[in-house]
């Protein structure tokens, strides 16, 4: 035990030895490796960190939840959009019956958005989101309340004018979003409302799905007031949110809904349907998608960097071996093992790329800050990929050093020590 330490320490110190005496040699060697675990890791650190925000974001949205309403997912030149406008806009009174028909597990509410200005005294914003949602719309969407609270379920039924404020919004119009609560301001059609709450701070997101920092939620029948419900109004966009529970089957949860919508609607069989049903899992699976060539890419450019750093590091092991010729056969003349220097050998190998390695995820701290300023998410680094960074470079090391080593234990011991 005590012997293999030592030979670890001293292909330690003589990797440090090698990267001290010959700073710019050695440096320009473990450059390809350097840039190869730069690059793997930044991707790496980037799709991991994109991917927890984006399981925050579609889990806001709803995992298992569906979207009933008149346009399909999609866009493009090839977007059937003439087909869709055709289509009648769901209603509140067919939440009501779908409510009904549904599982007794699943929550529904009915949902409309359109967006407005916003004045309090002088003070006007313009392009707020208004969401105008039933009773049910906070359990299927959890809402945290920074200031104040939610609305009440007689709030609701009378549809009153009280309105939730988003954090952003209440702090450019009263300094403090703390302040906002209790205050009335002006919305579309001079219409008065008492805001009652404000939601907690969000900040940024990737998909920016509700962006409730810019919002003001009040209740349906409030909504209702400012804008005409019918086909033709395109100002206020109205869906039906149902969320299923987790037990039952998302396909199986549409499969019923289709089936209720066209019962409600007294759809024939031959009849297709006038209503979409939209869910996130497409959206998931693009995504999936995305990432994954992202990853593929990242690995190419890696291993291309990776195999120029290998051939650096090998090269670098051969002049060593070259310059250390004659205290090698010492070594072996006085017993050293050819496995002794082969493992010496291969581990200060391993310990150069190791080097390299942490230069180049010095480098990715440095870019997760730049990161985390410019994208709108938080850039980190998991330990799990720092361990693999530190595979990486030992595996490439073992390989790269792989014959030099064997060269340096193969070496007749007379000859080495005779040799200048």
């Amino acid at each position: 035990m005590l012997r293999n330490l030592a030979i670890i320490w001293t292909s330690l110190k003589m990797a440090f030895q090698e990267f001290r005496s010959n700073k710019l040699r050695t440096f320009l060697s473990l450059l390809g490796i350097t840039f190869g675990i730069f690059c793997i890791i930044s991707v790496l650190a980037i799709i991991s960190s994109m991917e927890e925000a984006l399981k925050s974001d579609l889990n806001a949205i709803g995992s298992h939840t569906v979207f009933i309403g008149k346009w399909e997912n999609g866009g493009g030149p090839d977007y059937p959009w003439w087909k869709y406008i055709k289509r009648p806009e769901v209603k509140y009174e067919e939440m009501k019956l779908v409510q009904l028909k549904a599982p007794e597990s699943a929550n529904i509410c009915f949902f409309m958005n359109s967006s407005d200005n916003v004045e309090y005294g002088d003070g006007v914003l313009t392009g707020v989101n208004y969401y105008g949602v039933s009773e049910q719309f906070s359990v299927i969407q959890p809402l945290n309340m920074g200031f104040g609270r939610y609305f009440r379920n007689e709030e609701f039924e009378k549809g009153s004018n009280f309105i939730i404020m988003g954090y952003v919004i209440a702090e450019e119009l009263f300094g403090k979003a703390q302040n906002a609560v209790g205050k009335v301001v002006r919305l579309k059609n001079a219409k008065d409302a008492l805001i009652i709450g404000v939601i907690e701070k969000q900040g940024q997101s990737v998909l920016n799905a509700w962006d409730y920092d810019h919002t003001i939620i009040m209740p349906y029948g409030f909504f209702k007031q400012m804008y005409a419900i019918h086909d033709s109004n395109p100002f206020a966009s109205p869906s039906i949110m149902v969320k299923g529970s987790e037990a039952i089957p998302l396909q199986e949860l549409k499969d019923e809904l289709r089936g209720d919508m066209r019962s409600i609607r007294k759809l024939s069989p031959k009849q297709e349907d006038n209503f979409s049903l939209v869910d996130i899992s497409n959206a998931t699976q693009s995504l999936g998608t995305l990432i994954g060539w992202m990853d593929k890419g990242g690995w190419a450019i890696a291993g291309l960097s990776l195999l120029v750093g290998m051939f650096g590091v090998a090269n670098i092991m051969f002049v060593t071996v070259r310059e250390r010729t004659s205290q090698i056969g010492l070594k072996k003349a006085i017993g050293a093992k050819r496995s002794t220097i082969l493992t010496e050998f291969l581990l200060e190998s391993a310990f150069l790329c190791v080097i390299g390695g942490l230069i180049g995820l010095i480098g990715v701290f440095i870019v997760t800050f730049i990161a985390s300023a410019i994208f709108p998410f938080r850039v980190f680094v998991p330990a799990d990929i720092i361990a693999l960074a530190v595979g990486i470079c030992i595996l490439v090391g073992v390989l790269a050093g792989i014959i030099p080593a064997m060269s340096a234990a193969r070496l007749d011991p007379v000859v080495a020590i005779r040799s200048k």
